[in-house]
Order: structure tokens, then C-alpha cells, then sequence
């Protein structure tokens, strides 16, 4: 059986518990070297047979797959971050499906997840984002075009940009675009939960020239939006006077 797993934003014990008894078990594991931390492999049993999915082409990383199913094998497809962002996984899934070769998949937590802890920040905040956009900046992998950036922008809700910390100076022109102004609050964070990480807070005006100042140009997400500096309303949930179905208020 071939388990797909989010190997989380980079810390390792940041795993979930399904994900890190799966690696323990693994006859094989295919982990994604470009994101994945390669601590993570530590927990794999002596006789694992590992391989890098950055050096691999879709066909190499199925035909391992096959391989291992065919000595009855369990492999571990170990993605950053949850799988179901930017992983790539529906055309593993789908050729899977099409060959009868048994899957799941175990979710993990996301960079965007580790990023809000890393700036201490609620990306939901009451009377300022109820909103979160979840993007990247068209590159040499296009995005639809009713989907750039620009228009994406236009909401002024809150903002991740994954996968365009090398081209910061147009994310910042497209965002400048939207609803932004070179004034609304951004963040920069490097390497998420990792021991190196970094956070630079500065404005969708200044993404470009703090990211060259720190020597940043890849592995970051762009954080964007006034959730970063909140002037903000009371939450209802936790508000005395308002009913909720667990107790009475007065509204």
C-alpha cells in the first residue's frame, strides 16, 4: 500500500503521530528533498529504502511505487507541509487509481500554519479578514488567469503567497495592484518552524527590498494583510452577553 503523508512545516516532531508511525514502518519512502526536512528520515527503519523526489520524474516515482507493491511492500510518498497544497498528488493518485494499487492519505500541518505561529498572528480576526487566500505568483508554471495575483489582491483579505520568494519584486508590484497599499502590513517568513527560521516584518511596499536585504530568495511565504497589525472587534464566541448553544447571555 502506498501511504501519501504531510511530513509538516519542517520541525520534526511537528509530524503528526499517524505520519511518524508510518515512517517507522516504511519499507519505502519517496520524501520530496527540495521542502522536506531531512530529519524527518531519521525515523525510518535501517533497512528502508529511501528516495529523493526532487532527482525523480513522476514516471521514476511510480515505478518505484509499483515495485515496491509488487514485493508487497508499504511506501511512504512524503510530502511538505499537507499534501494537498502544492503537493502534486491528484496525478499520483489518479495513476494509482488507474493501475488498482491501494492509497491514503495522512494530512499534515501546513507552512501556512507554521508561518502564523512564527509571527504570532490569527489569520481570522473579527471586523478585519474573515478570509484567507492561499496563492503563488505565475511563474514558469502558469496559474489560471482569472487566478493571478492582481485580482487575488483586489479582495484585501488575508494573504499567502507560496512558491514566489524568488520574484518578490513582482509579487509586490502585483499586489500593489489589488487592494493593497505600499503601507499594508506584510511578513516574510523563512524556513517555518526549521531552527533556522527568520521573520521579517515589513509593508507590501518594502517585500522586495527586505527580502534582498536579508539575502532571502527562496523557501518563504509572503504573509499580507492588516491581520499583521490589527486594530480588531471582540470575538462573539467568548462575549459574555452573547447566547450562545452552551450558555445564555443577554443577546
Amino acid at each position: 500500500m502506498v501511504h501519501f503523508v504531510g511530513a509538516g512545516p519542517g520541525a520534526p516532531d511537528l509530524i503528526t503521530l499517524r505520519g511518524a508511525e508510518l515512517l517507522r514502518t516504511a519499507d519505502v519512502i519517496i520524501y520530496a528533498g527540495s521542502l522536506v526536512n531531512p530529519a524527518l528520515l531519521g525515523m525510518a527503519k535501517a533497512e528502508c529504502r529511501i528516495y529523493n523526489s526532487a532527482e525523480m520524474t513522476l514516471e521514476q516515482v511510480l515505478a518505484v511505487m509499483r515495485e515496491a507493491e509488487a514485493a508487497h511492500q508499504t511506501t511512504v510518498r512524503l510530502h511538505t507541509g499537507d499534501p494537498c497544497l502544492y503537493g502534486a498528488i491528484r496525478e499520483q493518485m489518479d495513476a494509482l487509481d488507474a493501475e488498482g494499487v491501494a492509497y491514503d492519505d495522512t494530512p499534515g500541518v501546513s507552512s501556512f500554519c507554521g508561518a502564523a505561529a512564527a509571527v504570532n498572528g490569527e489569520y481570522t480576526l473579527p471586523g478585519v479578514s474573515q478570509s484567507v487566500i492561499i496563492t503563488r505568483l505565475a511563474g514558469r508554471t502558469p496559474v489560471p488567469e482569472r487566478e493571478n495575483l492582481a485580482s487575488m489582491a483586489s479582495h484585501g483579505a488575508t494573504m499567502v503567497i507560496f512558491l514566489s520568494s524568488g520574484m518578490l519584486d513582482r509579487v509586490q508590484a502585483e499586489l500593489l495592484k489589488g487592494a493593497y497599499t505600499t503601507e499594508t502590513p506584510a511578513a516574510i517568513v523563512y524556513k517555518a518552524t526549521w531552527p533556522e527560521e527568520k521573520v521579517l516584518h515589513c509593508t507590501v511596499g518594502t517585500i522586495a527590498q527586505s527580502a534582498a536585504e536579508a539575502g532571502i530568495r527562496n523557501t518563504a511565504l509572503v504573509l499580507v494583510g492588516d491581520f499583521l497589525r490589527p486594530t480588531y472587534e471582540r470575538s462573539k464566541l467568548y462575549d459574555p452577553a452573547f447566547t450562545t448553544g452552551f450558555r445564555q447571555g443577554t443577546v
